[in-house]
């Protein structure tokens, strides 16, 4: 009986490690095709493609996508059941036949009287609970073996060192609100390219200021931004905060100092004020004065459950649809509910009807304060308000000051935007 369950259990491993065997290859070369399948479903299941589905007609066209991956998965699947079920098949013999023989044996005995017809009732059970342990238990060692493979490569990835330097330094809080932010020299490229994004930039500008940074598309302007914030950090040169490296800043904390709108935010399918709030928990009145600043206002007052109003039917199949420009006023607002010293707004009226935009732009010292605000724009109109403006071109600042200094320069770029978009607007 030892020997017979030492030989089952050798024959299960050596399947077990087959059948892994074939799991792993079959992974392996439908990597691609897992990808394309969840890309299909991601996009077919998502509640806003159907409007391009239903105008382009891309229904047939991505149902026989679908099932012909599905198609070629399950046909792939198919023979690799079939392959693992050929290797199950000697451990699963052997076991059944070991499980006989113990019965043979014992009813041996029982004929022989070496043992009573009773105490096979009482043997079986045992031998076979015993049998079904030590199987498990190996079959379990086997699969943490197994799985080794694939958390190895789990933990390699937490594992990739973060190479920004982590600083310890407090954010200095100033009575008289003196704080000068500078690029010296600063240069940025994206990884896995050799064409800068910023090149040479060098700006100073003090804390308090409305900054305007206005250029062509791909001119540097959100890489701007992200290195401001330090969501990278400079491949030559530095970024200082009143004369110190912002890298020497304790890094959560000095990002505690940034409200940003960027053009890709998100909203969540959560109730409006916690949308807002960026939380569980949040002050109501906060809430609505905050959402009133950035002119959601008469909105908030149709909304079924007021705050407590679920976006999109995500979870909710009472939630609101919101248009892009009301998603847009609720960014911003989560923007000022944060009330950071910096508020930092990229493209902030880009989905906004004329009228709302208006009603930003008149309010916009309202709604920042004493903060200080710095404005992407394409919109040049929107910029004349701010105290500086800074005109990026192929990743430098090519030109910076007050809108009325940088019209009146004819051979300068500012002058040369502006006049592209009055064009449609003068006669």
């Amino acid at each position: 009986m030892l020997i017979g369950l030492i030989v089952t259990l050798a024959v299960s491993m050596f399947s077990t490690y087959k059948i892994n065997k074939l799991d792993h290859h079959f992974w392996d070369i439908n990597a691609n095709m897992n990808i394309l399948f969840q890309q299909f479903s991601d996009y077919i299941e998502n509640y806003s493609a159907g409007k391009d589905i239903r105008i382009y007609g891309m229904k047939d066209y991505l149902a026989d996508k679908s099932l012909k991956l599905d198609a070629d998965y399950y046909n792939l699947a198919t023979q690799n059941s079939y392959k693992q079920a050929l290797w199950s098949i000697p451990s699963t013999i052997l076991l059944y036949g070991f499980e006989f023989g113990i019965y043979a044996v014992l009813i041996f005995s029982a004929m022989n009287g070496s043992i009573t017809v009773g105490a096979i009732a009482k043997y079986v059970p045992c031998m076979m609970l015993l049998i079904g342990a030590i199987t498990d238990m190996v079959k379990t060692a086997q699969l943490a073996l197994d799985n080794h493979r694939y958390l190895k490569r789990y933990f390699t990835y937490l594992d990739i060192p973060n190479h920004m330097y982590q600083g310890t330094l407090t954010v200095e809080k100033r009575d008289d609100n003196e704080y000068f932010v500078e690029f010296r020299n600063v240069s940025f490229r994206y990884p896995n390219t050799d064409q800068y994004a910023l090149r040479h930039v060098n700006f100073r500008f003090k804390v308090g200021e409305k900054l305007a940074i206005v250029g062509r598309n791909g001119s540097g302007k959100t890489t701007f931004i992200k290195l401001l914030c330090r969501l990278y950090d400079p491949t030559e040169g530095e970024i200082l905060l009143n004369d110190v490296d912002i890298r020497k800043y304790d890094y959560d904390e000095y990002l505690s100092i940034f409200s940003v709108v960027f053009q890709d935010f998100k909203l969540f399918s959560f109730g409006l004020g916690q949308n807002v709030a960026a939380g569980v928990t949040y002050d109501a009145e906060r809430v609505i004065s905050c959402l009133t600043k950035a002119g959601f206002g008469d909105r908030l007052n149709d909304m079924p459950e007021g705050l407590d109003t679920c976006l999109y039917k995500d979870f909710e199949k009472n939630g609101v649809e919101i248009s892009g420009g009301e998603a847009q006023k609720i960014a911003l607002a989560r923007a000022l509910y944060k009330n950071a010293p910096f508020i930092i707004l990229d493209e902030p009226t880009a989905a906004l009807d004329p009228i709302a935009e208006y009603e930003v732009y008149s309010k916009f010292d309202e709604i920042v304060g004493e903060k200080t605000a710095i404005y992407i724009s394409h919109r040049l109109s929107s910029c004349r308000f701010c105290d500086t403006i800074a005109v990026f071109d192929q990743g430098q600042i090519v030109q910076e000051g007050s809108h009325e200094e940088l019209v009146a320069e004819e051979r300068g770029k500012y002058y040369e935007l502006w006049h592209a978009q009055a064009q449609y607007y003068t006669t």
